[in-house]
């Protein structure tokens, strides 16, 4: 069976070689490719590359080389058939139907490309014409230069409402394209109710919209007369054009998105401009509608975690949140989403154009989380009162956490909230407690001042560095001790940043070594903290040491990550407590028992105890995964 070739760009499109060839070959990523060993024959260096943004694998031992399509043929012995119906069900396409007018329709739509881009040519001449003077006017307030005007191929569209209606239209009857081709490529306004079709654009500032090869398939225009109806207006849906399934300036931003490992998503098109020309070019748009799945699904071919950038006024944060509604149910481990909230309802046009793009690049830096941005909706708003308060946002975050249908990344995230949302309890309520006298007294608090002394004490700087050299120099803590350090709370938001690096990889990657892990992190905008901790004594006391050694150090600090935290996995459970004596007494007793469990750490001199801790640890885990296997087991045979 042929496809249509749009179909199989399309699917192409959606699905990452990688992402497939990594489930047959172990990938590690050098510069813009992947590397690994190859699958048609045995060796011992690798010498198999992927290149993602070319869509495209090689084997140098073999000679084979070809698409996706091309190597589970391969690998898999499928036919032609067989690997595109799979690709096609990962992708969420549905197959095009044994219809042979699909070669017509093909043809059709290569017209219509032609029609495209005669129109994008008319609109470019127009700018540059006396007509255009006023569109020229814009884009110079707004500080464009002519190689950007040129690089996005912005244009103008002539005539008004009342007159000169057809200018595009008679241009391209000149040229000898219909009418009924005009308005399939969704150019004219036509029907049976009108009596003289006319342009859709008149008097509007035209973005040509591209598709992922870089063809025009659709426009949107800016109005440049304040009484007009709708400031930006795009083309409607056509043989070409889906506005919930592309992104604009995917084409340009795509191999700068796969260099830089992440890509930024603004709300407008200006946005995108103004970025690029500032220096940011790993930048995209929706196309005038909220972000869809479709889009999702893109964007995360492109960078694991892209960073939604959105003004930070109450409509940018509306604009997050119904982001964050979209993407919930699709969230999956290691593809997530970070968010940038601008300063003073500022969008990233006028930061860069203001104050330089370093200015923007420091608010995408401190782009907030998934999870923090849950934990900011869930609080959002929300009165803090009582008793009743608190239940009411354990319930809310009960349904905001369900809505996520990966239930590895739903424990997780319900572990992290349901800690903040404790902190957030006990900074309003004043429950934090200093643990001292006997267990029939009640807590005593500290103040917030006394929180913000020992948050910026100089030690906990140095027990989050070492506990980070730790984990880069032995990957294998991670995936060892992933619950415990899930509890912890990094005051430095570099260094929770590298630690969410650090997990999402190995989560990603099982087994990950030390210097593939170094590689994966770099050009995340983190380097330069990340060499300081690699260079630092306890990397290379980790590095020249038994793994032993280093798992004990971790531990230990670990265990002052637990005193700075004043205990944060009772603190987790005294939200279920009753205000009832008894119970607060127990929970005194249990907070002083763990107390005495730190003074014979390491800290007070007993090294065997973070030995001990390990191997309880390690247990648990084979233990969980026997449990597990025979879970699946059992359904299996079910």
């Amino acid at each position: 069976m042929s496809f249509p070739k749009s179909f199989l760009d399309e699917l192409k499109a959606r699905i990452r070689v990688s992402d497939v060839v990594g489930r047959k070959v172990k990938l590690i990523r050098r510069g813009r490719e992947f590397v690994g060993m190859s699958p048609f024959s045995n060796e011992k260096s690798p010498s198999f590359t992927v290149n993602d943004d070319k869509q495209f694998w090689h084997c140098f031992s073999s000679g084979e080389h070809g698409d996706v399509i091309k190597f589970l043929e391969k690998v898999e012995n499928l036919s032609f058939l067989e690997a595109v119906e799979r690709l096609a069900g990962e992708a969420g396409l549905e197959m095009p139907q044994r219809d042979p007018r699909n070669v017509e329709r093909e043809r059709e739509a290569a017209t219509l490309i032609d029609v495209m881009e005669m129109a994008a040519a008319f609109f470019r001449e127009k700018l540059k014409s006396g007509a255009g003077a006023e569109a020229r006017r814009y884009l110079d307030r707004r500080g464009l230069r002519a190689d950007t005007i040129d690089r996005f191929g912005l244009g103008y569209s002539p005539g008004t409402d009342r007159s000169d209606r057809t200018q595009l239209m008679q241009h391209l009857k000149a040229k000898n394209i219909t009418v009924a081709q005009m308005a399939e490529a969704g150019l004219i306004i036509h029907g049976d109710d009108i009596p003289e079709p006319y342009d859709r654009f008149r008097n509007r500032l035209m973005f040509p919209i591209a598709d992922a090869r870089g063809r025009v398939i659709a426009f949107g225009g800016r109005a440049l007369d304040a009484e007009q109806k709708a400031k930006y207006l795009n083309s409607p849906e056509t043989p070409l054009f889906h506005k919930g399934r592309g992104l604009y300036n995917l084409h340009q931003a795509r191999k700068p998105a796969y260099d830089k490992g992440t890509v930024i998503v603004v709300e407008g098109y200006m946005d995108v401009i103004g970025m690029t020309q500032g220096g940011i070019d790993n930048a995209v748009a929706p196309l005038g509608t909220a972000l869809t799945e479709e889009q999702i699904e893109l964007l995360w071919r492109l960078a694991p975690e892209p960073v939604l950038c959105f003004d930070g006024d109450k409509a940018g944060l509306k604009a997050a949140f119904r982001a964050m509604q979209r993407a919930r149910p699709m969230l999956k481990p290691g593809h997530s989403f970070r968010f940038a909230l601008l300063p003073d309802g500022k969008d990233p046009d006028d930061v860069v154009r203001d104050e330089g793009a370093d200015s923007l690049l420091a608010v995408l830096r401190g782009a907030k989380t998934f999870p923090e941005m849950v934990f900011n909706e869930l609080i959002s708003g929300e009165r803090l009162e009582g008793a009743d308060d608190r239940a009411r946002l354990d319930q809310k975050l009960k349904l905001l956490i369900a809505e996520i249908k990966d239930e590895t990344v739903q424990k997780h995230y319900r572990r992290s909230i349901s800690g903040w949302l404790w902190n957030h309890f006990a900074d309003v309520f004043g429950w934090r407690k200093s643990f001292h006298g006997t267990a029939s007294e009640k807590p005593k608090f500290f103040n917030a001042e006394s929180a913000r002394d020992r948050r910026d004490n100089l030690l906990e700087y140095r027990f989050e560095a070492e506990l980070l050299a730790f984990l880069l120099a032995e990957p294998r803590l991670v995936e060892i001790y992933v619950e415990l350090l899930g509890r912890l709370n990094f005051k430095y938001q570099p260094h929770k940043s590298i630690f969410n690096e650090i997990n999402e990889l190995v989560v990603l990657r099982p087994n990950i070594g030390r210097d593939e892990l170094w590689l994966a992190l770099q050009g995340r905008g983190l380097d330069g903290r990340l060499a300081e901790i690699r260079f630092s004594v306890p990397y290379g006391f980790a590095v020249n040491n038994e793994f032993r050694d280093a798992e004990a150090r971790l531990l230990e600090a670990v265990a002052m990550f637990m005193d700075r935290d004043q205990y944060i996995e009772l603190n987790v459970e005294a939200l279920r407590l009753s205000p009832d004596e008894i119970s607060m007494s127990d929970y005194f007793e249990r907070a002083q028992w763990i107390e005495r469990a730190l003074k014979t750490s390491p800290l007070a001199g007993d090294d065997s105890y973070f030995y001990k801790l390990g191997d309880y640890y390690r247990e648990m885990m084979s233990k969980s995964e026997v449990v597990l296997e025979e879970k699946l087991r059992s359904a299996a045979a079910r």
